[in-house]
């Protein structure tokens, strides 16, 4: 349920002539180049213009295991994608009279409690979907980062009086999975039917979206779905799907879908709520307050050289900026090994879909979608796929030279204080209990409620040891960083990641344990 931080790539490849849209062929070639440099599963590309799909095709194969075919009808994971369809139920929501958008949160879920009296009181249905909280960058993901955490939304609900605001209320942009959570759950309550329910019966089936789901458990047809990579040393490795353990948390990141069904879906949006037989699924007034700038995330008066680009903000569920002289709807996508971009130009009246199964997989998603948008937008092809090329080998060079030394240093590190000083049950008021034990002579840390978060903890120095989770299928080892009290026992612990590229939902440094027995 990550969001993919937005990354604009300088260089584009493009086989066109410069200034004109990119053909059904010179997409083939463009994605064909693509899988050709850079270790990829699969990609499924959809391009819509004026009202019809004009590009659909999926290309690699689902899994690496068992080499079946990728197509336009292959399911993936959209993770993020996801929260534009919890705005729209919303706005469906709004448009018959159920709630507005103004409306405080406590109306509907009364036990809703921030971390400020005054914030609780006048939090609205907006100010779940706008990351203007107050709350840092993925505050709380840990709950449900990695997956297999027994977390429920009443827990969401109850962990944010607990969390440490970093910004005033309504004043600073930082992206927020869980309060989208709530937005599914607020959806619940005012429809009568949980969020997965409702989106599948009053958006997926209208727009004919056949094969779509809410949710992994509700997947009808087990057949042709995308299966996680990830990429270790240059090569692919087949990672397990991330399974989401409460379906109202689904509506952060939940849905399953393909370049077929999401083409339905970007049409609908195109024509500001219209599909069909002239039928509308959101009003055209309630369409428009998704797409209206709610938080600004930058702005610059002199624009960059290649797009001329002044401002970047969001709506609800949607990223919206200036390219060219156009404005960009868009939104990405990220769960482990699943990546997807979904941008949309409606003056141009165009709109793509690209899907990926590999992460990072070169930033396929981001490179192939640009290449795409540059063309329509009639800008000079450049070269996006070296540049994210670049852009990936200088992250992987950081994170693997900051990793590399911290675990070299505990390797020559000695200690010699008492482990069973470090022994006991720490605890965090909206992530439970930590246990660290002995096991042998090694310390060993485990989360109650998150059996991933499982490992062996290896000195590093001072009072802070180094934490080697059994999850590795993405990079979020951390230091544990103990505080002592006059006896030299510890009574608490600091928690961060050791790379600095770790993905934001582990947000270990929201922790604040304290030792509540030995």
């Amino acid at each position: 349920m990550k969001r993919i931080l937005v990354i604009v790539f300088t260089c584009c490849y493009v086989l066109a002539i410069a200034q004109k849209p990119l053909t059904s062929k010179q997409i083939d070639s463009l994605v064909a180049k693509t899988m050709s440099v850079m270790p990829l599963a699969a990609i499924s590309v959809a391009v819509i213009k004026d009202g019809k799909v004009i590009h659909s095709k999926g290309y690699g194969v689902n899994s690496i295991v068992t080499k079946e075919k990728t197509d336009d009808n292959t399911l993936f994971a959209i993770a993020s994608n996801s929260k534009a369809f919890t705005a729209t139920a919303l706005g469906m929501l709004v448009d018959e009279g159920k709630l507005k958008w103004q409306d405080q949160v406590i109306k509907y879920i009364p036990e809703f409690k921030m971390y400020d009296p005054w914030v609780t009181e006048n939090f609205t249905i907006l100010d779940l979907l706008t990351h203007r909280s107050g709350l840092g960058l993925g505050a709380g993901d840990l709950m449900f980062f990695p997956d297999g955490a027994n977390f429920t939304i009443k827990d969401i609900l109850n962990s944010f009086q607990y969390q440490e605001p970093v910004s005033q209320f309504r004043t600073k942009y930082d992206y927020d999975n869980l309060l989208y959570m709530v937005a599914g759950e607020v959806v619940k309550r005012v429809s009568g039917m949980p969020w997965t329910e409702f989106i599948e019966k009053r958006i997926m089936a209208p727009l004919g979206m056949k094969r779509s789901a809410g949710i992994y458990a509700n997947m009808k047809d087990q057949k042709n779905i995308a299966l996680p990579h990830s990429v270790v040393k240059n090569q692919l490795t087949q990672i397990t799907p991330y399974a989401e353990s409460d379906p109202s948390m689904a509506a952060a990141g939940g849905i399953l879908s393909s370049v077929v069904d999401l083409s339905q879906w970007v049409a609908m949006h195109m024509k500001e709520g219209k599909y069909g037989d002239n039928k509308q699924l959101i009003s055209i007034e309630s369409h428009r307050e998704l797409w209206r700038p709610h938080t600004n995330i930058s702005f610059r008066v002199n624009g960059d050289k290649r797009y001329n680009n002044h401002f970047e903000a969001y709506g609800l569920g949607f990223d919206i900026l200036d390219r060219n002289g156009y404005i960009e709807l868009s939104h990405t996508g990220g769960l482990p090994g699943m990546l997807s971009k979904i941008a949309m130009i409606p003056e141009l009246n165009v709109g793509v879909i690209v899907l990926t199964n590999t992460d990072p997989g070169g930033y396929s998603f981001l490179s192939i979608t640009q290449a795409i948008v540059d063309s329509y937008l009639g800008l000079k092809p450049d070269d996006h796929i070296s540049n994210a090329q670049r852009y990936i080998q200088s992250n992987s060079g950081t994170s693997d030279s900051v990793t590399t030394a911290a675990w070299n240093i505990t390797k020559a590190a000695k200690f010699t204080g008492d482990p069973k000083a470090y022994v006991g049950t720490y605890r965090d008021n909206w992530f439970g209990d930590i246990n660290v034990t002995l096991k042998g002579d090694q310390l060993w840390m485990t989360a109650a409620r998150s059996p991933k978060l499982n490992g062996s903890m290896h000195y590093y120095k001072g009072n802070t040891f180094a934490v080697k989770w059994d999850y590795q299928e993405m990079p979020a080892d951390a230091f544990a960083i103990f505080s002592l009290d006059e006896e030299g026992k510890a009574i608490g612990i600091k928690m961060k990641a050791i790379s600095p590229n770790t993905d934001f939902s582990f947000d270990f440094h929201d922790l604040d344990l304290k030792r509540i027995s030995k």
